[in-house]
């Protein structure tokens, strides 16, 4: 943790926490892949590479000290026993492929406790089945049974064809995620190494894994991991696009372009989009041995994903790069990714010393800085939807700020330290119009809150900054995989039953999709005309969050008149969204405007030592800024609070009630017998049920897209029922949790029957059904005794 205080400084105190959340048994495992690497790297024989490497991660694991890296030694002494004399396409001894496996599994998972270490333990078992015989038996009884049947799901999901069984595979993971997450493991070291595979075989390779295992990456929450993925497919799959699009980005950011922080907005050209169709299938490639050379330094080019979050991982790879590209002339392609890479640093040094001297935070808050570069698969697929060059990706690099809350007991001071933030960033660099979206105070559908904006970098080119605070990180960040991780641990998340896979990504990836638009073209006067007077807003002045209500819309909304309240700090306000809590918003919101009303106030100025009016315009930035006397804009802006229909019925009715004297308690009870039910039913889900839901929405997806690719190819959708059709329905038995799997058609009865419990009362999401209710998938299903 860094401070920075002076003796008797006015300056309040702040610290900048860089965290590096290491698994405990992650450097055994980094450590056994530099000696595994460097043993395959030389002439020995593989029982003496073997050997060496086996001794290598012996003494390593007997020096750490820790008590859970004994059962990964064991495991490692295990495969390297099964394993003996095999070796990889690449020439390298089968057990690095284990080591590898297991290390990329410690950075997904949580870093203690006895299922992160199991998992891990199965990773590196995980071919030991398949590949070198051993039994199922054997496993169990040198590693207990949760580990045997992590290594006989991840045997099952070998021999399944991902893109015809994929409820097979879904089931299998609602059991256990851990299956799948060990599966794409493997898949992702397998990528890595793909360029030892003829180049059909590798193209077929990629195309099932950007189909299957990318979309599932993406459904568990693992996002840097689908990064990696997206791009070594891309490379496989389009080489020469990812050659053009690593080589445009480094010109783009290349130290050479740096301009300082620059105060003037400058306009950015945008390239032609690239076109698909320019990559050949045969990539210009004459022998396999050329194929392997050009592949292994395109793969070279894709920035491990787990490089971003550990800072001194991520100094030793540049340090790396820089020392064989001075031994050894490395491939253009390879430079460019370690411009990116160096690119990217140099905005986290700039905004990290920013941070350091700049003096409006809040005093002891904790500040986390990390970042990301969006993967070029994620880039040229923005970039073909929008028609867009690739200069108007304004988030193909990132920065997230995280503010601590202590588990949220400061959270409105955190709110509050989120704006004073932004406002340092967009004093260090200047904010690109348009993109700036708000969803602290107007969170997404499924409930993630972050302040997001675009800048122009020390080098001209685009920036995206998230910031946000670290109760609203955890509910972003945590996937379905790792939730089902957590619960041995104890900690809670928050639902996330209701989101859907977009706004998931935009979250936690580091990403946002907005289209581009003119800020003042006429959808978003169309957008702002339709507000009301008394509508609510939030006043945002550096670190300041007030509340305050629209008095007057002028020039179809391209003005706003509005009455500040200088008394009803909004930051908790935004904090706070308990319902009852909400309800006290609103009649304070509804007494500001009656307040104003009542008084007659109409003019910017007017008010007394509490209220005053004041006078805000539509700028090119899409937002609304405050104007003087004077007629300057300025940085003080509002945000228009937007409001579901549930939300808007209620603030009304909240007003109707201020202003016709009546007591507000009616609009209370009526809203705290509406959310009794779902709220409840919210409540007492578990995990099992929440997995089952998205999966199943993963499935239809996946089963949506393949049909529209085969009706573009002529095919016909249906042709194959039992592959598009599922022939069952799966639902969940309330309280238990148990899947249970029904022919398509099956009703309540049906369900009632198998458990045994004919003629019962039936449940059906909550609600009492006739007994010849059809069930749908991931129904939950109470039979009453």
């Amino acid at each position: 943790m860094l401070g920075l205080a002076q003796k008797n400084s006015p300056f309040p105190i702040f610290f900048c926490k860089f965290r590096r959340n290491r698994p405990k048994f992650s450097c055994l495992l980094d450590h056994a892949n530099v000696i595994a690497a460097a043993a395959a790297a030389g002439k020995a024989h593989g029982a003496v590479t073997s050997a060496i490497t086996h001794v290598a991660v012996t003494a390593v694991a007997i020096a750490s000290g820790a008590c859970l890296s004994t059962k990964v030694q064991k495991a490692i002494a295990f495969a390297k026993r099964a394993h003996h004399g095999q070796f990889r396409k690449t020439g390298d001894p089968y057990l690095t492929h284990c080591i590898h496996t297991g290390r990329i599994l410690a950075m997904l998972i949580p870093s203690s406790g006895k299922r992160a270490v199991d998992t891990v333990v199965a990773g590196i078992l995980h071919d030991v089945v398949d590949d070198a015989c051993e039994s199922l038996g054997s496993i169990e009884e040198e590693f207990g049974d949760e580990v045997a049947k992590l290594v006989a799901g991840v045997s099952r999901l070998s021999y399944i064809n991902q893109a015809n069984d994929l409820r097979v595979m879904l089931l299998g993971m609602v059991d256990d995620p851990r299956v799948v997450l060990i599966k794409l493991a493997d898949r992702l070291h397998n990528m890595r190494t793909i360029y030892a595979l003829p180049p059909a075989k590798a193209r077929a390779v990629a195309q099932e894994t950007l189909l299957i295992w990318c979309s599932l990456a993406s459904r568990l929450g693992l996002w840097a991991l689908k990064a990696e993925l997206e791009d070594l497919c891309f490379a496989v799959l389009q080489p020469q696009i990812f050659r053009k699009m690593r080589a445009d980005l480094a010109s783009m950011w290349s130290p050479r372009n740096r301009v300082g922080y620059s105060r003037r907005i400058t306009t950015i050209v945008s390239s032609p989009p690239l076109d698909e169709r320019t990559a050949s299938d045969d990539e210009s490639f004459t022998t396999f041995d050329e194929h392997v050379l050009s592949m292994k330094d395109l793969l070279e080019a894709v920035v491990p994903f787990d490089i971003l979050s550990d800072r001194r991982k991520r100094t030793k790879f540049l340090h790396d790069l820089a020392k064989s590209s001075e031994a050894q002339k490395k491939a253009k392609v390879v430079q460019d990714a370690g411009i990116a890479l160096t690119s990217l640093v140099a905005c986290e040094e700039a905004l990290e010393k920013e941070l350091l001297i700049s003096t409006s935070y809040i005093p002891g808050m904790e500040v986390t800085l990390s970042s990301r570069l969006k993967s070029l698969y994620s880039i040229f697929s923005k970039m073909r939807r929008k028609d867009v060059g690739i200069h108007k990706v304004y988030d193909a690099r990132a920065l997230r700020v995280v503010v601590g809350d202590k588990n949220g007991t400061l959270h409105g001071p955190a709110i509050q330290c989120c704006y004073s933030l932004l406002d340092i960033v967009h004093r260090l660099w200047i904010p690109i119009d348009g993109e700036f979206d708000d969803y602290i105070v107007n969170p997404k559908p499924s409930g993630y809150q972050s302040l997001h904006t675009a800048v122009q970098g020390p080098d001209g080119s685009a920036l995206e900054v998230q910031i946000r605070t670290q109760k609203m990180h955890e509910y972003a960040e945590h996937g379905l995989a790792a939730h089902w991780l957590y619960k041995e641990t104890g900690n809670k998340l928050q639902s996330i039953s209701s989101m859907d896979e977009s706004d998931i990504e935009a979250s936690s990836s580091l990403s946002k999709d907005t289209d581009d638009h003119n800020p003042l073209d006429t959808d978003l006067f169309q957008k702002y005309s339709s507000l009301k007077m008394g509508h609510p807003v939030i006043r945002v002045e550096g670190s300041n969050l007030l509340a305050a209500v629209i008095i007057r819309v002028e020039k179809g909304g391209r003005e706003l008149l509005v009455a500040v309240s200088f008394g009803l700090a909004a930051s908790e306000v935004v904090a706070d969204r308990r319902p009852s809590f909400q309800i006290k918003c609103w009649e304070a919101y509804a007494r500001l405007y009656k307040k104003a009303s009542d008084e007659w106030w109409c003019q910017p100025g007017h008010g007394d030592w509490c209220t005053c009016l004041e006078k805000y315009t539509l700028c090119r930035d899409g937002m609304y800024h405050k104007q003087d006397q004077f007629g300057r804009l300025l940085p003080t802006f509002i945000q228009i609070t937007h409001l579901t229909e549930e939300e808007e019925s209620e603030y009304w009715a909240v007003v109707s009630a201020v202003f016709e004297g009546k007591p507000v308690d009616s609009v209370v009870s009526r809203r705290s017998s509406d959310s009794v039910a779902p709220t409840s039913m919210e409540a007492s889900i578990n995990n099992k049920v929440r997995l089952l839901r998205t999966m199943l929405r993963w499935e239809e997806q996946l089963r949506s897209e393949a049909s529209l690719r085969q009706s573009k190819l002529g095919g016909k959708a249906n042709g194959n029922p039992d592959s598009v059709v599922p022939g069952e329905v799966v639902i969940v038995c309330w309280p238990n949790g148990e899947i249970m799997r029904l022919r398509s058609g099956s009703t309540a009865a049906d369900a009632a029957m198998k458990v045994g419990l004919e003629g019962k009362l039936v449940l059906v999401n909550g609600q009492l059904v006739l007994p010849n209710t059809e069930l749908k998938d991931g129904d939950i299903v109470e039979v009453r005794v």
